[in-house]
């Protein structure tokens, strides 16, 4: 609920009628107000004026920025071809789809966001070639949920969009039993009843030993399982072998831990599985998320009240037009041939493999893209290889931003566009995303500056280049996708928002959408795409156990990527009210492993990996498994000013790699499970880093190893 007056945004408070957030509100959303007016947020169009990063611009009008857009993009795609342009966006944007929606009308394969094979879409498409639909848990139905796994998610913090941490904080309070899966004990983790520290990366061994106990001890629903499944004969011979014991050495989970685990979630029912991004970040996403995912169907905690529920889909898809991307395209999507679930044909929301994004604007192999137009993305600081994507940004001849406020990738731009905040939007939102149990109304309210809504710039240009589908308003877009639902945009905005009552069991009316019409244990589709129809365990490619040679220079596990309530990834480090209940980067250490190099909570110190070094504040503390380092991600530095913004300073995105090997069906590749090493800093005046701060000292062994300046 907002409250304006004299044209401006004062207060923000929520809906106590809303029932996903019920009555309660993250701490970005009360920040609201300040986010829109701060004194540094962008608010009319800026053009490039000398040396790319510079940091010198010309402010222009929207009409001089598009027109000098569209002639180079008209430029670019008539000399190399529309898949010389590509397209980032962010996660979880208003503007999404519609992005898709510009670059099939463009012509254009290549389009990405920072998570796609490594966040949400391995668990969407994994969901549906098993189940045939996306499940989210079910907080509001008539049957409370008894027991609530949580497996590398941490929701409470994370609140993924916007429909899930309240409701979860409100069922454990009501008694549900939470079990943790985490190298961390999270924020969530701390108000489960177990926690399971896990070592990063080795998910899908503690995933496939926790059916052995469910099958082998009868603990799995006969009934459901005989009625409504295919493949468990072949199931329970792949995890004959996967004991608790054999987890144990892989995981370090106890066994006994394991198995009490299981035992809960089997009989404690019903029971919700809450997963995060931590199960697709490696080389093993498809298997990984598999195994998770077999355990709602084992246990017969498949869309029944107080379970993992089916989505009810209650709006149109959005109208991407997928089939005005031209023929032939669909084989220049970088890595579609090679990944089929993340480009090709069968892919949930095809779109470019970001490595071979990145190694073909640096490198032009297998062709050059030579364009890139961001909307709400920075991929200086979200995408694995920070450098490797600062020279392909280098490389461009075009590099456009559409931002709230001046970020590191941003500031490379030769154009900068001033976003809408999302007051100042109008889009239909789903909630849950992908399941759309509820549909809701953002409206415009009002208007600051010259900012201008994503969908509505995209609309423009699409326009100026003449493009399919350019001269229908968002307006009729909104409407046909709410047509089953019998309303039109402006009545949906009178209502706020439809979440009509769930229907249960939906596939007893038809069977479930899978080609057999039940829950693919086996997958047969996977199969015939060449991928394992069974999940399996495969080592981390850089782990203890993979790289012993690296054991000595790096004898920790880095997992990076943790959430912050008071941010969202790399945004708001810049908003006073939110910066002041985190100032600085940090890292989270055992006791253990602190006191070997004598650091105390709260210092500073390097995190060293075989790719760079950056520095962080330490915070020791028991609620991480011993020999693992977390760090936070996202992080730069607004107030040190341009060109960079203290980018290489704190950035996780320094220490990790883009390189293979890749998840053979997404393209995923490892982001948790690295390996690294921590150093206290030397005393230095405040504020100030060495120039070396991103990459390995001089003489480090991670100087010589391979991948180090890949």
């Amino acid at each position: 609920m907002l409250t304006v007056a004299d044209g401006r945004v004062v207060r923000v408070r929520p809906d106590p009628d809303f029932p996903f957030n019920r009555g309660q509100m993250c701490v970005k959303g009360l920040a609201t107000p300040e986010i829109m007016y701060h004194p540094d947020r962008l608010l009319h169009p800026l053009r490039r004026a000398g040396a790319r990063g510079a940091g010198h611009w010309t402010p222009v009008s929207w009409e001089t920025a598009l027109a000098e857009i569209a002639a180079t993009l008209d430029r670019i795609r008539n000399e190399s071809g529309p898949e010389s342009i590509a397209l980032g966006q962010g996660t979880g944007r208003h503007h999404y789809l519609h992005v898709v929606r510009f670059a099939n009308a463009l012509g254009t394969p290549n389009w990405y966001e920072p998570g796609l094979a490594n966040c949400f879409i391995p668990r969407v498409t994994v969901s549906q070639l098993t189940y045939g639909g996306f499940v989210v848990g079910d907080y509001d139905g008539p049957v409370r949920p008894q027991t609530i796994l949580f497996w590398g998610h941490n929701p409470v913090v994370s609140g993924p969009d916007g429909e899930l941490a309240f409701p979860v904080q409100q069922a454990l309070r009501d008694g549900a039993f939470g079990i943790a899966i985490d190298p961390r004990r999270s924020e969530t983790a701390r108000l489960c009843q177990m926690w399971l520290p896990i070592r990063p990366g080795t998910d899908a061994a503690l995933a496939l030993a926790m059916i052995h106990v469910i099958i082998f001890e009868n603990l799995y629903d006969r009934e459901f399982v005989e009625q409504w499944t295919v493949g468990f004969g072949e199931l329970r011979d792949q995890v004959r072998d996967c004991t608790p014991a054999w987890a144990e050495a892989i995981t370090r989970v106890p066994a006994a831990a394991l198995a009490a685990a299981a035992r809960r979630y089997a009989l404690a029912k019903p029971s919700i599985l809450e997963w995060g991004v931590a199960l697709e970040q490696n080389p093993n996403s498809l298997q990984t998320v598999r195994a998770v995912a077999l355990l709602r169907a084992i246990t017969g905690n498949l869309d029944v009240p107080g379970g993992d529920i089916l989505g009810m889909n209650l709006t149109r898809p959005y109208p991407v037009l997928k089939d005005k991307l031209p023929a032939g395209m669909l084989r220049k999507r970088l890595g579609a041939d090679q990944f089929k679930l993340l480009g090709g044909f069968k892919a949930f929301m095809p779109s470019a493999h970001i490595p071979a994004l990145f190694t073909a604007m640096r490198t032009g192999d297998p062709y050059r893209v030579r364009a890139l137009l961001l909307f709400g993305n920075n991929p200086l600081l979200t995408v694995a290889h920070a450098r490797g994507v600062h020279a392909a940004l280098q490389k461009l001849d075009l590099l456009v931003a559409t931002e709230l406020f001046m970020t590191p990738s941003a500031a490379l731009a030769d154009y900068v566009l001033p976003a809408a905040c999302w007051p100042e939007v109008n889009q239909v939102l789903e909630l849950p995303l992908v399941a759309a149990n509820a549909v809701v109304a953002q409206s415009k309210i009002v208007q600051v500056g010259e900012c201008r809504q994503d969908e509505e710039i995209l609309d423009d240009l699409a326009r100026r280049l003449h493009l399919p589908g350019a001269d229908e308003p968002l307006e009729a877009v909104l409407n046909y996708r709410l047509a089953p639902l019998g309303l039109t945009f402006e009545q949906l905005r009178a209502r706020y928002f439809v979440y009509p009552p769930h229907r249960y069991r939906k596939y007893a009316e038809g069977g479930f959408r899978t080609p057999s019409g039940k829950v693919e244990l086996y997958c047969r589709a996977l199969e015939r795409m060449g991928y394992a129809p069974l999940p399996t365990f495969r080592e981390p490619p850089e782990s203890p156990v993979s790289r012993p040679d690296l054991i000595a220079a790096f004898p920790y596990v880095l997992t990076t990527g943790s959430r912050r309530r008071q941010f969202f990834h790399s945004e708001h480090r810049q908003i006073a009210a939110l910066r002041r209940l985190q100032p600085d980067p940090q890292a989270d250490l055992h006791p253990d492993t602190a006191g070997r190099h004598a650091i105390r909570d709260g210092d500073w110190i390097w995190v060293v990996s075989p790719r760079g070094r950056i520095r962080m504040k330490a915070r020791v503390s028991p609620d991480i498994l011993a020999g693992v380092v977390n760090v936070d991600h996202g992080w730069w530095f607004p107030e040190r000013g341009g060109p960079d913004y203290g980018v290489w300073d704190s950035n996780a995105n320094v220490l990790t790699s883009d390189q293979p090997p890749y998840d053979p069906a997404f393209g995923s590749y490892q982001l948790r499970g690295l390996l690294c090493r921590v150093e206290r800093v030397a005393a230095e005046p405040a504020g100030s880093l060495p120039a070396d701060s991103a990459e390995p000292a001089a003489g480090d062994p991670a100087a010589g190893h391979p991948g180090a300046a890949a």
